[in-house]
């Protein structure tokens, strides 16, 4: 009996943790892009992601997948979440369970940013980094590998296959768009596809308040290049979550883009964002070229923070 009550005072414990964090995750602003690109008739929006619990767009999808684990009883604090991750799922998790007093162990390319694997470190998770030529796929395998050799010890939350992933976008980021919108209506939404959640959950809800409203993934033009969190999925392991019937129509957008858009954004309107966030507004811009009239939003996953390297080469 005593060990029951014990037990119960625990779960409570990251209950209410979670309710009180949740206040914290999404509601992020909608920013319009007034002086980057301009055409009559055509408007572009961003949500700028970073500016929650986390730091980045995927903080809506870790929460959800630990949230839930919590719910079903998968998670406690007597066993450790492991994934795999490029850097900021790592760093949502981390952020999220570190508030919560569970322990996470991260599979992470070694070519990930100096300052992704620091803020990992800072926020208390053990980092295993995997061979950079393998990139994300490599970090999968090695986590599944881990997890198959003692899952009595480890959660493993599988964001690439865990299908809460895209639906935090379902559940929040595609209501916010609507709502922050208000008279508008929104006409094609954009995003780049890593795991796929964003354009998956932002798309499926996006199709249910409106079937006219066109879907469009972007990804790099190349197997080899250097977009963080992006796949080129010709070539990469392909999530179990993506669906490739979802999208209406695909765009491609090169590593120099997306840098030369860093740039650009900075300049004309005042934001340092991260290269994936560069690449999807390069995509928007190569979509609003194309259009007479519409309203395009895409997403900006992170800020300029955790890419000093990047930086530091743009504007020597």
């Amino acid at each position: 009996m005593e060990l029951t009550e014990e037990k119960g005072i625990h779960q409570f414990s990251l209950l209410e943790g979670l309710s009180q964090m949740e206040k914290f995750v999404g509601n992020t602003p909608l920013y319009p892009l007034n002086r980057v690109f301009q055409k009559p008739g055509v408007k572009i929006y961003a949500k700028l992601e970073w500016q929650q619990f986390g730091s980045s767009v995927k903080t809506r999808a870790a929460y959800k997948i630990v949230k839930e684990a919590i719910f079903t009883g998968k998670l406690d604090r007597s066993k450790t979440l492991l994934d795999a991750s490029s850097g900021n799922t790592g760093i949502a998790y981390a952020s999220i369970c570190g508030a919560l007093g569970i322990s996470v162990t991260l599979c992470i390319p070694a070519n990930a940013s100096i300052e992704r694997i620091r803020n990992l470190k800072s926020l208390g998770a053990e980092i295993i980094l995997t061979s950079e030529l393998e990139s994300t796929d490599g970090a999968q395998n090695k986590a599944k590998e881990m997890y198959a050799a003692n899952p009595e010890k480890y959660y493993y939350a599988d964001q690439y296959g865990n299908d809460n992933n895209w639906k935090a976008h379902y559940e929040t980021t595609g209501p916010e768009i609507v709502n922050q919108l208000e008279e508008e209506n929104i006409t094609h939404f954009v995003a780049g596809l890593g795991t796929s959640g964003t354009l998956r959950g932002v798309g499926e809800f996006l199709k249910e308040y409106d079937s006219e409203v066109d879907l469009v993934a972007l990804q790099p033009d190349s197997a080899l290049h250097a977009i963080e969190g992006w796949k080129d999925m010709e070539t990469a392991m392909v999530p179990k979550i993506f669906d490739a019937e979802q999208p209406d129509y695909t765009l491609e957008v090169s590593t120099e883009q997306s840098y030369a858009m860093l740039k650009e954004i900075a300049e004309k309107e005042g934001l340092l964002i991260g290269p994936s966030g560069a690449a999807n507004l390069a995509g928007a811009i190569n979509l609003a070229k194309e259009i007479d009239q519409g309203v395009i939003v895409t997403v900006f996953p992170d800020s300029a923070d955790k890419y000093s390297e990047v930086y530091e080469q743009l504007f020597k």
